[in-house]
């Protein structure tokens, strides 16, 4: 593994988290949360409950990506973080 690649490496064979393929290239936010959500509830590997996983590995994704992401891609995965707070029922905090 090349270490300007680690972070795709992470992503696509993550120790907690099987994620579905494509799961952060799609284009609904519902969509994207609802994947993360089925993922970290099928888990057996992670340490954290399913929405802190779940919330974890979409700001690796994003923090990692950056500025490769485009606008729009990263506007979706933003509301993503929404919409997995609304399937877990927590509260948004700013």
């Amino acid at each position: 593994m090349k270490t300007k690649n680690w972070s795709q490496d992470v992503t696509k064979h993550s120790a907690a988290l099987d994620l579905e393929p494509g799961v952060f290239t799609l284009q609904h936010p519902r969509e994207i949360a609802l994947s993360l959500q089925r993922s970290a509830e099928k888990s057996t590997r992670r340490k954290a409950e399913p929405y802190q996983s779940a919330m974890s590995m979409l700001n690796f994704y994003i923090n990692r990506a950056g500025k490769n992401l485009d606008s729009n891609q990263k506007r979706i995965l933003e509301r993503a973080k929404t919409e997995l707070k609304r399937i877990y029922k927590r509260k948004s905090f700013g």
